[in-house]
């Protein structure tokens, strides 16, 4: 196959790199925001684009795992171990260099997780939930895995929503910035603008090289015959049940991976990260990438959400990608079955509000 699968992944690592110059000559920088925002949710996507577009499953949760990937990363971060800084356990945590001193803003002494850390155990919970959930509901087929991960989606998006120590409707905030070098650190401002760009651009190219790797590999063969025909695999001895939930599990890490680094990028996050509707928008973006096109989908996520974020679609901007979505899957070959089963799914969803 060559070079050829590779040429995205070259081509985000020179991106990376050159167009922070680039705009900066063209008095164009301020795009480099909302690119970097782009590439984190290109990141989810490029997780449900595994999961669908090569095991052929269908999930409207994946919002849900980057908001566990988010809010967990946040809460752990955002923690003051400094009211109990002369405990042995602090002190053991503290000679390890798992602590981070500081101030908050109001000026007060503050003693927290290293991001590291409060990542790990981030994406280590999104695994550990998707491996949960993903046993029972993978037995699922069709709109049945659609309406699963839909209520799953909905479950998480309440429960962040509604508990006061994840700042309920308000969300977290003050959360640190994510140090991952010494002098490169993911954190806002127009200062870090450029290096910022240039780090979400490098976890892209990364994330997108490793998906490369995996579905030209024996696992990615056996996850194409997955999608291709769920009974003709297991004739062939793949184990679909295996397969299905690992690529789960991958597909919840990648989303969980992306909400902690923009929540660090950010410096807060909120219940509407977990809003069923980025779900579909997430769906939205591999349909229109082409499902098991690994390039496309990293290019519609890129494009679609950089629109949205420079507020291009205002107003409409979740009916737009509900539009996408549909237009998509009414002229798409072979997409009638997963346009049955989210018709299904959101009748499901009016019916119980």
């Amino acid at each position: 196959m060559g070079i050829k699968p590779y040429l995205g992944i070259i081509a985000l690592a020179v991106c990376a790199f050159l167009l922070p110059p680039i705009l900066t000559v063209a008095k164009s920088a301020f795009y480099l925001t909302q690119l970097t925002m782009s590439a984190y949710y290109a990141l989810a996507s490029l997780g449900l684009c595994a999961l669908m577009g090569y095991a052929g499953q269908i999930s409207l949760g994946q919002a849900g795992f980057f908001a566990i990937g988010g809010y967990a990363s946040s809460f752990i971060a955002t923690r003051n171990f400094q009211a109990i800084a002369s405990s042995p356990f602090v002190k053991l945590l503290n000679l390890t260099g798992l602590l981070t001193p500081g101030t908050d803003p109001y000026g007060e002494a503050l003693l927290s997780l290293s991001p590291w850390v409060s990542c790990l155990f981030a994406v280590l919970l999104a695994a550990a939930v998707a491996a949960l959930i993903g046993k029972p509901v993978l037995k699922l087929k069709g709109h049945y895995l659609a309406m699963a991960t839909l209520g799953f989606g909905l479950v998480i998006e309440k429960i962040v929503r509604g508990t006061k120590a994840l700042g309920a409707a308000d969300g977290l905030s003050n959360v640190p910035p994510f140090p991952i070098f010494p002098g490169l650190v993911v954190t806002g401002g127009k200062a870090a603008r450029a290096s910022n760009f240039t780090i979400s651009w490098v976890v892209l190219a990364l994330a997108l090289l490793a998906l490369v790797n995996l579905f030209r590999s024996r696992a990615g063969r056996a996850l194409r015959a997955l999608h291709d025909g769920e009974e003709a695999a297991a004739a062939m001895g793949v184990d679909t049940s295996r397969y299905k939930l690992n690529v789960f599990i991958l597909g919840a890490v990648y989303a969980a991976i992306a909400g902690v680094l923009l929540t660090h990028y950010n410096g807060s996050i909120g219940p509407g990260e977990a809003n069923v509707m980025k779900s579909v928008r997430y769906v939205a973006i591999v349909a229109v990438g082409g499902m098991a096109n690994l390039t496309g989908t990293l290019i519609a996520g890129l494009l679609l959400n950089f629109l949205s974020l420079r507020g291009i679609f205002g107003s409409f901007d979740d009916a737009v990608f509900g539009i996408v979505l549909i237009l998509v899957m009414l002229f798409a070959p072979g997409s009638r079955v997963l346009l049955r089963s989210l018709a299904a799914s959101v009748q499901v969803k009016g019916k119980r509000l």
